[in-house]
C-alpha cells in the first residue's frame, strides 16, 4: 500500500510482540535512564548506550526518547556595552520583541467588535535571520544604533521536550527483548554500560520492568518470611510445642532442590510468578510433615511406644495419605504447568515451582523429618537421664552425711 508522508512528518517503526501485561509492554521492558544536567552530553551518552544495547544478545530493537530538536537562534546581549550606552537589557529585549513578534499598542473597535493593534516591522523586514541584527535600538539620547553592535547571534538546536525524574533531567533508552529473559539481558548490559566513561554528575539507572521486578522481589521476600512466621505460629498453637513446628519447618528448604531442578528441566526463568509459587509452597510443603509428626506424637501418647518404633509405624501408616495428597496437588496444577491456552505461559512458572518443590520436599521429608525427630528425642532422653541421675545422687549424699 502507498503511504503519503506530509512535510514535517516523522515515521518511526519498531518490532513488538504485541502482548501487553500490566503496566509494561514489550516496548519498555528494558529501559535505561541517563540522568544529568546538560542535554548535549546526555544525548551523546544515550547514543553510546543505544549502540551497546543493540549489540547485546536478545535485544531486537532500541530507541532513544529524546528526538532531534528544532533549530533556534540564541541572542546574547553584551551587558557591559549596553550599560555604557545607558540602556538596560530589558529595553533591548522589548525592542527586539516589538520588531519581530509585535507588541499590542492599542485596540480598535468597530460595530461592537474589538481588534488588537499590533506594532512590528513589515513582513519583508523580519523574515530572514540576518534582519534581526539590523533592528534599530533607540538610545536615551534619541540616537539609533543597529542591534548587531550590542548583541551576538548563535545558531543552536533546542530540545522538543525535557523530561525530569527526581528533580533531574533524564533521557531514556528503551529496548525490546526477544528469545531471552530480562535478567540475563540486564546482566550483560550492566557490564557493557560500566565501561562507558561518564562525566561527574551523570549516572545510568535501569528502569522499566526491571525496576518494578526488583521492587516486587523485595516485597515477595518479605511475604515469604511473613508466611513462614505465621505458619510456625499456627503450628505452635496447635501442637502446643515450640520444638515440633521447628522440625516441620525443615521441610521448606528441602523444596529448593526440586524448584531448581524443575526450572532447569523446563528452561523456566525465575520471575514474579515463580516467586509467588515459592510463597504458595510455604503453606503446602509443611502438610506432609504435619501429618507424619502428628501421628507420631499420637502413637507415643496413646500407645506409649518408643520414638524409633513410633517413627517406623507412622511412616508405614501415613505413607499412603502423604502420597495421595502430593499426587492430587501435582495433578491439579499440571495443566497450568503445561502453559496451555492464550497467556498460559505467564502462569506456568508458578505451577512448575509448586510441582518441583512438592516432589523433592515429599521425598526428602519422609527421610529427613524422622531423622531429626529421633535425633532430638535421643538427645532429650539423654539430658533427662543425666538430670535424673544427678537428682538421685544428691539425696544419697545428704542421707550419708
Amino acid at each position: 500500500p502507498l503511504v503519503y508522508i506530509e512535510p514535517g512528518m516523522q515515521v518511526r517503526t519498531r518490532v513488538s510482540g504485541g502482548l501487553r501485561i500490566g503496566r509494561f509492554s514489550d516496548d519498555d521492558r528494558l529501559s535505561i535512564e541517563i540522568r544529568g544536567h546538560d542535554i548535549t552530553t546526555m544525548r551523546e551518552l544515550a547514543n553510546r548506550v543505544h549502540e551497546m544495547m543493540m549489540s547485546t544478545e536478545g535485544v531486537r530493537s532500541a530507541g532513544i526518547s529524546q528526538r532531534p530538536g528544532f533549530p533556534e537562534m540564541l541572542v546574547s546581549v553584551d551587558r557591559a556595552k549596553v550599560t555604557s550606552m545607558g540602556l538596560a537589557v530589558s529595553e533591548v529585549a522589548e525592542a527586539l520583541e516589538t520588531a519581530i513578534g509585535g507588541t499590542r499598542a492599542s485596540m480598535y473597535r468597530e460595530q461592537g467588535d474589538e481588534y488588537d493593534i499590533l506594532v512590528r516591522l513589515q513582513k519583508e523586514d523580519r523574515l530572514r535571520i540576518e534582519q534581526v541584527s539590523q533592528v534599530p535600538i533607540t538610545l536615551s539620547t534619541g540616537k539609533t544604533i543597529p542591534a548587531e553592535s550590542i548583541m551576538r547571534l548563535q545558531r543552536q538546536e533546542g530540545p522538543l521536550e525535557i523530561r525530569r525524574a527526581d528533580q533531574e533531567r533524564i533521557v531514556t533508552v528503551s529496548g525490546v527483548i526477544a528469545n531471552r529473559d530480562l535478567g540475563s539481558v540486564v546482566g550483560d548490559l550492566k557490564k557493557s554500560v560500566a565501561e562507558i566513561d561518564k562525566p561527574i554528575g551523570y549516572e545510568f539507572l535501569f528502569g522499566g520492568e526491571f525496576e518494578e521486578q526488583q521492587e516486587a522481589f523485595q516485597q515477595m521476600t518479605f511475604a515469604s518470611l511473613l508466611a513462614i512466621i505465621m505458619v510456625y505460629m499456627v503450628m505452635a498453637a496447635q501442637f502446643e510445642s515450640l520444638r515440633d513446628p521447628l522440625i516441620i519447618l525443615f521441610s521448606i528448604p528441602m523444596a529448593t532442590a526440586g524448584i531448581v531442578a524443575a526450572m532447569l528441566i523446563t528452561e523456566t526463568t525465575f520471575n514474579i510468578q515463580a516467586f509467588l509459587g515459592i510463597v504458595v509452597l510455604v503453606g503446602i510443603v509443611v502438610n506432609n510433615a504435619i501429618v507424619f509428626l502428628d501421628y507420631t506424637n499420637y502413637l507415643r501418647r496413646e500407645e506409649l511406644v518408643d520414638p524409633m518404633q513410633a517413627v517406623l509405624l507412622a511412616g508405614r501408616r501415613r505413607l499412603r495419605p502423604i502420597l495421595m495428597t502430593t499426587t492430587t496437588t501435582i495433578l491439579g496444577v499440571t495443566p497450568m504447568a503445561l502453559g496451555l491456552g492464550e497467556g498460559g505461559e505467564l502462569q506456568a512458572p508458578m505451577a512448575r515451582v509448586v510441582i518441583g518443590g512438592l516432589l523433592s520436599s515429599t521425598l526428602i521429608t519422609l527421610v529427613l523429618i524422622p531423622t531429626i525427630y529421633t535425633t532430638l528425642e535421643a538427645k532429650t532422653h539423654t539430658i533427662a537421664n543425666r538430670y535424673r541421675s544427678v537428682a538421685t545422687v544428691e539425696p544419697s549424699k545428704a542421707a550419708g552425711n
